[in-house]
């Protein structure tokens, strides 16, 4: 298939260059939580958790940082209250908070374990309010907003296992209930994002046992969810094409319109510290992948090569990576930013460039 400039697939989505970004992390992290929120009229990029530059249990990180749009500084939050640093934490920005949910620890001895806790965490207060435990702890899932109130998390790890859980989390009554579940195989490390009530999942490892020994394999799923409207709980999974390409893991994802944007991750799963299950340094990919629904078809194009990523931050700068893991496993502090474009442009057209809309 053949690679567009990343800045023609953007233009197909609605989405053009970015012309300014927040200034780079004040420390290199990876697989850290990131969002973006409005309180009290201000705009706030959060990112949290995650694993410093060393890639060692030793170098996980329990707190994070606040950026005000405008300004020209990170500033330094609390650690998280229970003070267990992870990695593979998940985030959903509903209202004016910030939900965290999850993530892993890792001990001395290597010994990972899914943590269940869920906070809201208030940006003008720089406090943590601790909510409902996760029924069932997940890690290295995904977690979709919806309808400003509902969080999603699809699938994921817990512990020794990927489950087929889908978790619907209130944020209003701050309860938990089982939505339908995952169809496909589960998995960790997936990508996926929603626009009203669709969401495309993709990709991620699926664990395959042989005799007893567990075997991590990339899976190329990809499945579309509809959400009942009236019944939030029910969702109607759709299976459509896998992307061009490798499977990947640990990509990040939005939604414009009926436009999916993943971009990043990598085609050779990895531990933690970006050394793959199969012994081999992982590496990034480049290509962005786009998926439009009314096409039932994908554009692939050149895009950052990053890995590691938890998820995009969509804020008035633009569409942003923040942080992750480059070429040699590399730990970065840069910010790679892209912005959305002009609501005019034609739905589904490769622009030549972004004067034409």
């Amino acid at each position: 298939m053949r690679r567009l400039p990343l800045i023609a697939l953007l233009a197909a989505c609605g989405i053009a260059r970015a012309e300014s970004a927040p200034p780079p992390l004040p420390e290199p992290v990876t697989n850290n939580v990131v969002a973006v929120t409005v309180s009290a009229g201000r705009e706030y990029i959060v990112s949290v958790l995650g694993l410093g530059p060393g890639r060692t249990w030793k170098d996980l990180r329990p707190g994070g940082y606040l950026h005000e749009t405008g300004s020209d500084r990170w500033f330094a939050l609390p650690d998280i209250p229970d003070g267990r640093a992870r990695v593979a934490a998940a985030a959903a920005t509903v209202g004016k908070h910030v939900y965290i949910f999850g993530g892993y620890t890792i001990a001395a001895d290597g010994t990972e374990s899914s943590v269940p806790y869920v906070y809201r965490l208030d940006v003008g207060e720089r406090r943590y309010l601790r909510l409902a435990d996760m029924p069932t702890p997940v890690d290295d899932s995904v977690a979709l907003a919806y309808q400003d109130r509902y969080v999603y998390l699809v699938s994921g790890w817990h512990d020794v296992d990927n489950v087929s859980l889908v978790q619907l989390y209130d944020t209003i009554e701050d309860r938990w209930h089982q939505a339908t579940s995952w169809p496909g195989k589960p998995v960790f490390g997936h990508a996926g994002a929603i626009a009203g009530g669709r969401m495309l999942v993709c990709d991620g490892v699926q664990v395959q046992r042989e005799k007893s020994r567990r075997r991590y394999s990339p899976s190329d799923e990809c499945w579309l969810g509809s959400i009942d409207p009236a019944v939030p709980t029910a969702i109607a999974w759709t299976r459509v094409s896998s992307h061009p390409g490798q499977p990947r893991y640990r990509m990040a994802a939005l939604a414009h319109g009926d436009r999916f944007l993943f971009i990043g991750g990598s085609a050779n799963p990895y531990n933690y510290n970006g050394i793959g299950y199969d012994g081999q340094p992982s590496e990034p990919e480049s290509d962005a992948l786009m998926y439009d629904l009314r096409q039932a078809g994908w554009r692939v194009a050149n895009g950052p090569a990053v890995m590691d990523l938890r998820a995009l931050a969509i804020s008035s700068y633009g569409i942003h990576v923040i942080g992750g893991m480059r070429a040699g496993q590399q730990v970065s502090a840069t910010i790679v930013a892209v912005k959305p474009g002009p609501q005019n442009c034609i739905p589904g057209q490769l622009l030549r460039k972004e004067s034409e809309c």
